[in-house]
């Protein structure tokens, strides 16, 4: 593995891992001595058990306790902004954000506005925020997306449809809650792209040009946790301990992209997210492969090293045979966990193609892709996309 000698700088928040974690809830509202928590989070989850466990592990420590729910999934620049006036307005000094990427995002942004006022929208970029916000407490509730442990929050831009991201250590969380009984209700298809998520997470981190080796030692260990583990973690009969080991993949995924960025995947995924309104990690599993066909004659080296991660055997080839057997395996993966994908692509137009193209380039993200993109280049792998689409049908 390549040693970087250049600065570099690492955040976390404070991380509990294990079965019913979640019930330590009550403890760490004492800790911040909050006397009314709001919980941010999406109608979908409130009829789970565990749900309920955690609503009353809170009302013992706190009588009075705020809810938002208004959450949808790519949290919308409008959600956060009701959000925010909720929490002021009923003077609320603590969030507990409960669900995936969506409540946790939405959450942060909640956090930011309440404490620095404006749009949330103006934060957009790289350290933007002047002041911290409230605690923020992450129980997660899917095994991929990571913002429990993140600097970076994704926000739509309603009226733009675009999303922005945010990037500050201001909006890592103060903890996280890791419980693996809120991953076992997860759908299966949630559990795939979710997975598929976590995987993007730590192979974008692992060749980003702003790696470090630190950030490395999670990602390699990510990709290892997630290749053995998310086929299994689809089926019908998974077990709690298979959860447990997508749960720690995301949890390194998410350590390594959050101190060393991403790349091309993710700023294509966030202009299709945004434009689109689909699913994030339905958008990357569908780029992944393309984008590694794009990027991997430029650091051939950390692709091998992704490759092998990823159980691939390497030795004796050459390295247009291990970027062939790389992409091969992302996407037998991809297939097999039954990510098509394509039904929703299918309307894209020029017109439209273009919008992404552009935005994409915009996107934070792309500044540590390992290689320098043009939009003549994001444009060829939407258009690949397409024209696999059109060979599928």
């Amino acid at each position: 593995m390549e040693i970087t000698m250049e600065l570099r700088k690492f955040v976390a928040p404070e991380i509990i891992t294990g079965i019913d974690a979640r019930l330590m809830i009550g403890r760490y509202i004492l800790h911040f001595a909050s006397k009314k928590p709001m919980v941010v989070t999406n109608k979908d989850l409130l009829s789970f058990p565990w749900f309920t466990d955690i609503m009353e592990e809170i009302h013992k420590c706190a009588a009075d306790c705020c809810v938002f729910n208004q959450v949808t999934s790519n949290p919308r620049d409008y959600e956060v902004m009701q959000g925010a006036e909720k929490f002021v307005s009923e003077k609320c000094d603590l969030i507990i954000a409960v669900g995936g990427g969506s409540a946790i995002d939405c959450a942060k942004g909640i956090s930011i506005v309440s404490a620095n006022g404006g749009s949330i929208l103006e934060y957009e970029g790289v350290d933007e925020i002047n002041l911290p916000g409230p605690p923020l407490i992450c129980i997660p509730t899917t095994s991929g997306a990571s913002a429990d442990v993140s600097q970076f929050a994704i926000i739509c831009d309603s009226a733009n449809k675009v999303k922005k991201a945010i990037i500050s250590k201001k909006v890592v969380p103060d903890l996280a809650l890791l419980d693996t009984v809120p991953l076992m209700t997860m759908s299966p298809f949630m559990t795939a792209c979710t997975g598929m998520d976590a995987l993007t997470h730590a192979i974008e981190a692992y060749v980003s040009n702003a790696h470090s080796d630190l950030a490395n030692v999670h990602a390699l260990e990510a990709m290892r946790l997630i290749g053995e583990n998310i086929e299994n973690a689809v089926k019908t009969d998974r077990k709690i301990e298979t959860m447990y080991k997508m749960m720690l993949g995301s949890l390194h995924a998410g350590l390594a992209f959050s101190n060393a960025s991403l790349g091309l995947v993710h700023a294509m995924a966030h202009s299709m997210g945004g434009l689109l309104d689909l699913p994030h990690g339905e958008c990357n599993s569908v780029l992944l492969e393309h984008v590694i066909r794009l990027n991997f004659d430029s650091i051939p080296e950390l692709f091998t090293d992704v490759a092998k991660s990823m159980n691939i055997e390497t030795s004796g080839l050459s390295q247009e045979q291990v970027k062939i057997r790389l992409i091969e395996k992302i996407r037998s993966l991809r297939i097999s966990l039954g990510i098509d994908g394509y039904k929703e692509i299918e309307q894209m137009n020029d017109e439209i193609l273009d919008k992404l193209s552009e935005d994409a380039m915009d996107d934070p993200c792309i500044v540590t892709n390992p290689k320098n993109v043009t939009k003549e280049d994001i444009v060829a792998i939407f258009g690949s996309v397409l024209k696999e689409k059109c060979t599928n049908d």
